[in-house]
């Protein structure tokens, strides 16, 4: 039976979602390659830091087989408050998206 949390009703996996942490890529990378644990917690910092600033700088970043991280820049628009129907103007921002591959996306509905 589906549960009436967050994503519930829409097409949300049955199974509980974990959450991976840097922590734990950085295990993960000393277990599987054999770098120390200080090694695999710089590398992940590293690889994380590059892809922020890649995006602070206005580029979008596609990890290959993966997904890309993309900015969209949204114009100003009108919004309403929907309790008291008050029209408020929304300023210009940049939202960060996410598209998973399609290569990730079969992995996904695999499992």
């Amino acid at each position: 039976m589906a549960g009436n949390g967050p994503g519930a009703g829409r097409g949300a996996p049955d199974r509980e979602a974990r959450t991976l942490t840097r922590a734990e890529l950085a295990e993960r990378l000393h277990l599987e390659i054999g770098l120390s644990r200080a090694e695999s917690a710089e590398l992940v910092e590293q690889v994380l830091e590059g892809i922020c600033e890649a995006m602070v700088a206005g580029e979008n970043v596609k990890l290959s087989s993966f997904g890309s991280f993309m900015l969209r820049r949204k114009g100003q628009r009108v919004g309403r408050n929907p309790k008291t129907g008050v029209v408020v103007p929304i300023e210009p921002r940049t939202v960060l998206t996410f598209r998973p591959s399609q290569l990730l996306r079969q992995r996904i509905n695999r499992a």
